[in-house]
């Protein structure tokens, strides 16, 4: 594989468009130990109900899960252990701006490799209450059902 050449995306948080409405978004590299990235490698990871918060002016990934690889030597202890996000520091210091003005929460989006390195994908997102979620769901059904009239119309059906 050559050095541009990126990977498939290993995880994806698709909970996350569900239950938040996601905003600005950063693409952040993630501090992992040995066999987590042969893991991932392997495609396995879950960001379901994963989270990233600011401590001590540092980007920290929570519950998150990583298996263990069971071809390692030696495991590393913990899977859901939290792990460090690397992004500038006017980014981090921009995000915990955000979160402590707007009652924000930043949720991972993506789980993917770059150039050979980990990257996940974090975003800025607001809570949704269930009567929202249902609207949104709602809209996105009308959506779709105007556009297979639209093709219908246009392939001359008039079912």
């Amino acid at each position: 594989m050559k050095k541009g050449d990126s990977e498939p995306v290993v995880a994806r948080n698709r909970r996350a468009a569900h239950d938040y409405q996601l905003g600005e978004s950063w693409e952040a590299g993630i501090v992992l130990q040995g066999p987590e990235v042969k893991a991932l490698r392997a495609g396995r990871a879950s960001l379901a109900g994963g989270f990233a918060m600011v401590e001590n002016r540092e980007l920290w990934l929570h519950a998150v899960h990583i298996p263990q690889y069971s071809q390692a030597r030696w495991f590393v202890e913990g899977s859901r252990r939290k792990r460090k996000l690397l992004l500038h520091r006017a980014q981090i210091d921009k995000i915990e701006r955000k979160v402590n003005e707007g009652g924000l929460t930043i949720v991972p989006v993506s789980l993917y490799f770059k150039d050979g390195r980990a990257k996940v994908e974090i975003a800025l997102a607001r809570g949704r209450k269930t009567w929202d979620k249902r609207q949104v769901l709602a809209e996105r059904d009308a959506q779709r059902e105007v556009e297979r009239a639209i093709n219908r119309r246009r392939k001359g059906r008039t079912d």
